[in-house]
Formats: C-alpha cells, sequence, structure tokens
C-alpha cells in the first residue's frame, strides 16, 4: 500500500473517531449492544449477493464483447476491482483499471477491450444512480435544512458524474469526438513520455479505437438493455435494502425511502475524490442526515458503523485476501494511488507489449 493511500485511511478513520467521540462513544457501545444479530447476519447477505449480482452484470457485457469466462473467474476480479476503489481518493474509480487489466492478463484479450467493458458495466451502474440521485437530491433539499458547502457538493457530484457517463458514451458513438478525445490523450502522454513518441502515439490511438469499436457494438446489442440495465437497478434496491436491515437490526423505526434518499446522497459526496471510499465522508453524511430525520444519533451512528464495516472494511478485506492471487505485477504496473492516468496508460501499454513478446 503507497504511503499516500496509507495517510487518507488514517484521516479518514481519525474524521470517523472524532464524530463518534461528539455522538458519545459509550452511547454508541450501548446501541451496539442492543442489534439484533440475525439481522446483522441477513445484511451481509444481502451484501454478498450484491457482489454475485455485480460479477453477473460484468459477465453479461463480457460475453457481448466477446470474452469468455466463467462467473466464478469474475467474482474475484469484481471484488479486487471493489477493495481498490475503497482505497484510493480517485472518485471511487481506481479499481476499475485494475480489473481490466486482470481480466486481460486472464483472458489474453486486448485491454483496450476488457476496458470497455469495464467502462460499459460503470456506465450501467451510472444510470439508475443518476435518476435515484437526482430524484434523492431533490427530495433532501426540500426536507432538510442544507448548508451552502454540502449542497454544492451534492450538486457538483450528481454534475460531475452525469457529465463524466456522457462524455464517455459520446465518444463511444461520435468518431470525430472521439478523435479530439485521442488527440487530447497523445498530447498528455507526450508531456510525461519523451521516449519514442510516434510509437506511443500509435498505440494509445489503437488502444482508443478498439475500445470505441468494442463499446459500440455493446451499446447496439439488446442484452445490454433486457439483461444488464435491470440488474443494475436491482444492484442499487440491494444496496438500499442492506443500510435498511441494519437499522432494523437496532429497532428503528425509519422509512426505506428516507434511507434510500440518504443512502445515495452519501454515496455522491464519497464520488468526491477527497479520501479512500469517501471514508468518514460518507459515515459522517449518513449519521448527520439520520440524526435530522428523527432517528437518535447513537443509533444512526452504531447503524452507519455496522453498515460500514460490512460494505467497507468487509469488501475491501476480502478483496486484498484475494489479490495476491494474481500477481505482484497487477499493482507494480497500475498505480492505483495516483491519479497520473497517463502514466498508468504508459505501464499498461509496455506491460502489453511485454507479454505479446513472450
Amino acid at each position: 500500500m503507497k504511503h499516500k493511500t496509507a495517510i487518507f485511511l488514517i484521516i479518514g478513520i481519525v474524521i470517523l473517531a472524532v464524530m463518534l467521540y461528539f455522538v458519545g462513544i459509550d452511547e454508541v457501545i450501548d446501541a451496539l449492544k442492543i442489534a439484533n444479530f440475525s439481522y446483522i447476519l441477513l445484511a451481509v447477505f444481502v451484501q454478498i449477493l450484491t457482489y454475485y449480482l455485480l460479477a453477473l452484470r460484468w459477465n453479461i457485457i463480457n460475453k457481448i464483447a466477446g470474452i469468455k469466462i466463467s462467473i466464478k473467474n469474475v467474482l474475484p476480479m469484481v471484488l479486487v476491482g471493489l477493495s481498490i476503489n475503497n482505497i484510493t481518493p480517485s472518485g471511487r474509480g481506481g479499481g476499475e483499471p485494475v480489473r481490466a487489466f486482470i481480466l486481460s492478463k486472464y483472458t489474453k484479450k486486448p485491454y483496450e477491450e476488457t476496458f470497455a467493458t469495464v467502462i460499459t458495466d460503470r456506465a450501467l451502474d451510472m444510470f439508475p444512480f443518476l435518476i435515484l440521485s437526482i430524484i434523492s437530491v431533490v427530495s433532501i433539499i426540500l426536507y432538510f435544512d442544507l448548508s451552502y458547502l454540502v449542497l454544492t457538493i451534492i450538486i457538483i457530484s450528481v454534475v460531475g458524474v452525469t457529465v463524466a457517463s456522457g462524455l464517455l458514451i459520446y465518444m463511444s458513438i461520435n468518431e470525430k469526438f472521439g478523435e479530439k478525445i485521442t488527440g487530447w490523450i497523445i498530447k498528455l502522454i507526450n508531456k510525461f513520455y519523451k521516449k519514442d513518441p510516434e510509437t506511443v502515439e500509435k498505440k494509445v490511438i489503437k488502444a482508443i479505437s478498439g475500445f470505441q469499436k468494442t463499446m459500440r457494438r455493446m451499446i447496439n446489442d439488446k442484452k445490454i438493455l433486457y439483461q444488464a440495465l435491470p440488474l443494475s437497478f436491482l444492484i442499487w434496491v440491494c444496496e438500499i435494502l442492506r443500510v435498511y436491515i441494519v437499522f432494523l437490526a437496532f429497532g428503528a423505526n425509519v422509512s426505506p425511502i428516507l434511507i434510500g434518499q440518504v443512502f445515495i446522497v452519501a454515496s455522491l459526496i464519497g464520488m468526491v475524490p477527497l479520501l479512500p471510499g469517501g471514508l468518514g465522508a460518507v459515515d459522517g453524511v449518513m449519521i448527520l442526515f439520520y440524526s435530522s430525520a428523527g432517528i437518535s444519533s447513537s443509533i444512526s451512528a452504531a447503524a452507519t458503523v455496522i453498515e460500514r464495516l460490512i460494505s467497507f472494511w468487509m469488501t475491501t478485506i476480502i478483496g486484498f485476501v484475494i489479490l495476491p492471487y494474481y500477481g505482484g505485477s497487477v499493482l507494480d504496473k497500475i498505480n492505483f494511488s495516483s491519479l497520473n492516468e497517463e502514466e498508468t496508460e504508459k505501464e499498461i501499454i509496455e506491460e502489453m507489449d511485454q507479454e505479446k513478446k513472450l
């Protein structure tokens, strides 16, 4: 683990500890003592079901792209990607190039094709999320007294996610726009990679062209609309259901709609590239909103701690237990603690060249 990531994790944990201190650690511990363990186990089961649904959706996309792999092999890759998302302060996107890289090595398919399946997977995840986000943000604004800072962060998050998703899809279906993006990427790479720039330029053009081709093929396939997209909505239902079950474990009488609204808004703030997986920020927002909705601060804090143990820490630990199976080159070649995407692209290209020579 890189030093920056460790520092960010420590900062996030400190933020959470401070919030728990102000809520009252003794009260939180008392609330934890009354938790119904059966409900907590049920929440864990729902989280495991979510892992499976995520793997199933990505596998549907892989098959459409002509990448043959079983779901039992896809599932560990999903878990690794989720765990790296949780420790990278990059808008919860640090694990995407990693799982594309692992899939490329495992199936011997070009990286641009596997990366296209990952981007499609994220886009399908974003579509229901954006719909739920808009509804939740409007509702939260109407029923909660938000500070200008929180409101600004929420709006920027919605706009940012919408623009990023739209650009990727538009780049895939509009060749001229894709060429402009390609030129912009090449200019950035040339600033960081002075050795044989013409060769790098050809490889980047080939990679982006393959990416666009794969994306267009998947966008035009009806299986995306009829199979993968409904799974995306189901996955978000499971995410919200998990949180709701955790609150039931503490005997909290709370509306599932309120749970969904707060969870979506907290997820939005977690996408802001400040802390790994939104650690600290997400927890704080959830405690704040649940307490504002009439749930006691101790119950809100205890439920949030349990929920994050399941969704954040359990996922992170499982992913990093699996990670060594794929070899050290995954972390050596993809510097997931850095936001230097140009350098990452260069390293991926070099890795692909080395494999072709073998």
